[in-house]
């Protein structure tokens, strides 16, 4: 899941480089930590959260093949 998150974010933000993400595992669940420059915040955010919404949907699904459970979190 991760690594699907950073091809995602990686692919939409100018600065590819300043892209972290950080796992912490919950008792139920997966959360991965999404970190961009703060110039590049828009873009993943997108108008009225679109492209999050997007790619919380997609991470979930595919974890969801997999039997787990996860959650996007996009850190400032």
């Amino acid at each position: 899941m991760k690594d699907l998150l950073l091809y995602i974010a990686r692919n939409l933000v100018d600065n590819p480089d300043a892209v972290t993400v950080t796992e912490s595992p919950g008792s139920q669940e997966l959360t991965l930590e999404l970190h961009v420059a703060p110039e590049d915040m828009g873009k993943v955010i997108g108008r009225q959260g679109r492209i999050a919404k997007e790619i919380r949907t997609v991470i979930r699904s595919c974890a969801q093949r997999e039997g787990m459970k996860v959650s996007v979190d996009i850190m400032d």
